[in-house]
Formats: C-alpha cells, structure tokens, sequence
C-alpha cells in the first residue's frame, strides 16, 4: 500500500486532471435507482489488499444494499484518484491529505476529505537495526537516505519540523525506487518507507528493523482517505451519510472478528481481484497469509486512535485537521483545513447513531 506510489501516480494524472477540469472526457454521474442510491465507483488508493477489509465486509455482510446500494465499485489501484473525482469517472476516492492537499494548493481542484480511514499517516524512515538503526531525527544527521522522487517533499518537511537541514546537518538524500533493496544493499542508512508495506517485509524476510514514523515525528496527516468534490458532496449528502455508515459497520467488522477470520476474507477479496485484474497483474502476486496478518495489523494501529475510540472511525478532529495542514505547509501546499476538509456527514452520523462509536470487541 504504498503511499509513494499514489504520489507517483499524482504527477502522472495531473495532466489528465487539469483536462478534466476543463470537461473533456467525463463521463455521466449515476443517478439515484428506483430501489436507492444505485451503483457508485470508489477508487482505491493501492491494489484490492488487507488496506480495504471494511470494504470488504461492508459488500459480504450486505450493509451496502443495507444502505440502498446496488453496488459500490470498488476500482483497484494504485491511483490516487484525484484526475477520476474531477472527471466524474468515480464518485469517491480513497486516497490520502498529500495527494488531495496538492491537488487543492497547485490546481484549485474542488475536492474535500470527508472522512479518514488512517488517523495517522503511514511513512517511515526505516533502517536495519545492526546498520543505520535510525530511531529518532537527531540521529538522521550524518546519513544517507533513499527517498523516492515523489516523497522528497514530505521528506523535507520532516526534517524542517525536527530542526534539520540537508547541508547542514549532512543529511544525503539518495535517488531509490521502491524496493528496498539499497537498504539491504548497505548503499543507504535509512530508506523512507511505509509502515504497512516495506517495513513487514524485511521484516517477514528476517530482517531487525528500526522505524522512525512520520506521524510521531513532526508530520502527521491524515490518510486513506475518503475524498469527494465539491459539487458531489453538495448534492449528494444523503447518499454520503449512507455511504460512511456502511463502511463505518464494515470496517468495525475487522475490528470485532478473529484476525484470521479477516485475513481470510481479504485473501477471498484478493484473488479475485487478481483474476480479474484489468491489467494491473504485476501489481498482484500470491497470497502471503503472514504478510497480510501483519499489513492487517500495522493497519488497525494507524486506524485506531484514542481519538477514534473516543469519537468513531474516520473522524477528524480540529486539532488533527491542522496538524495535516501545518504538516502541508511543511512541504510547500498551503491550504486552509476549510479547503481541505469537510467532516460535518461523519458528525451527523455519530450525532444520530451514536453506538455507532463502539468499533471494538
């Protein structure tokens, strides 16, 4: 679930996006079925993995036609989603406050987060324990580390909000795709990363690692999130609201049921997507139970917070929405948090459903 890639893919639909903006090339928004909301398209940030299990429930245990649904297209990635929202190709994307925050600072796109999936933002500078072993910014000082293209202003950001400087503090940032193989390699002391996906697996390969998130240092934002326009949050605010308390009840469903349980109904997600892959194979390979287990995991810790334990699944609070701003401005996009977000249906579910807020065992 690589958040370097959606911000790879970013640059690459930025192009598409201001076309989009212009009007060429959308298609129609679905309108509302006799029987509800009819069919909508959700675009997800990264490939049909452990990263959607709410997803998945929300379809099998049948709170989407619950909700007057007939289906929730669930489009796999990895794709930011941001050019198919202003081209009207999806109605929601799940993608995160980098992407969504650019896309507003740099194209005045007419989007909004009206909820978050990951309270806190899953990159990482992660070092081999017997090498780098980097736990904390000081020790960045002096090290060489591999950036991909598309993170070197997250990166940048991080270092400012740990009073760190590149020249400075002798800070090398090192060209690196996204295997971590450089790291492996010796060639860098610290590969950013992210939590559910690098991390686990050197992890699984043996690997004692070391993470240094970038939510407990200097840059917490919010992520996976759920994004719409403007325009479509205005005139669809009903079809929201049964939107979110949908994926609220599935995504509560991962946190109730036996890890194993779940990992088996993401894998049955998985392989069919696999198969049905609509030329994205490359993204797809076998099942690894143990490297879904711990994607699974590591997702749970990110997505839940005592804010959300308190409050309910994919709230925002005030101070977390300036958080993600202040960690924007950080890496050069300024945007206000009434730009940015819009969080006011995910209130009025929690308002009218209150035991909606019990995601837990």
């Amino acid at each position: 679930m690589s958040t370097s890639v959606r911000r790879a893919a970013a640059a690459l639909l930025s192009v598409v996006a201001a076309t989009a903006l212009a009007g060429c090339g959308s298609d129609p928004e679905p309108t509302n079925s006799e029987k509800g909301f009819g069919t909508i398209s959700m675009q997800y940030s990264w490939i049909k993995d452990e990263t959607f299990a709410g997803e998945y429930y929300a379809e099998d245990k049948g709170y989407y036609e619950e909700a007057g649904f007939d289906e929730v297209k669930g489009i796999s990635g990895p794709d930011d989603g941001v050019a198919k929202l202003l081209s009207g190709k999806v109605q929601v994307a799940i993608t995160d406050a980098v992407a969504v925050g650019a896309a507003i600072a740099e194209q005045e796109a007419p989007v909004k987060i009206i909820g978050a999936t990951f309270q806190k933002n899953p990159l990482t500078i992660l070092s081999l324990r017997d090498r780098g072993d980097i736990a904390t910014p000081a020790q960045l000082a002096g090290k060489k580390i591999g950036v991909q293209e598309s993170d070197v202003a997250v990166f940048k950001a991080m270092l400012t909000a740990n009073g760190l400087e590149e020249e400075k503090d002798s800070i090398t940032v090192v060209p690196v795709e996204l295997d971590p193989t450089p790291l492996t390699a010796g060639q860098v002391d610290g590969f950013l990363a992210d939590l559910t996906n690098q991390s686990i697996a050197l992890e699984l390969a043996g690997h004692e690692t070391t993470d240094l998130p970038f939510a407990d240092n200097g840059v917490p934002y919010v992520a996976e999130t759920y994004t719409v326009t403007d325009q479509y949050l205005t005139e669809n605010r009903d079809l929201l609201e049964a939107l979110l308390t949908a994926e609220i009840k599935g995504w509560a469903e991962t946190f109730k049921n036996p890890t194993e349980d779940v990992v088996e109904v993401v894998t049955t997600h998985y392989e069919e997507a696999a198969g049905d892959s609509d030329g994205l194979e490359a993204s797809f390979g076998e099942v690894d139970p143990a490297r879904t287990t711990r994607g699974l995991e590591e997702s749970q810790k990110l997505i839940s917070t005592p804010e959300t334990e308190k409050n309910g699944l994919f709230t925002v609070s005030e101070e977390l929405q300036q958080q993600t701003v202040d960690s924007l401005a950080a890496a050069g996009w300024e945007v206000s948090a009434e730009d940015l977000f819009d969080t006011s249906i995910i209130d009025e579910i929690y308002a009218e459903r209150p035991e909606l807020k019990a995601y837990r065992k």
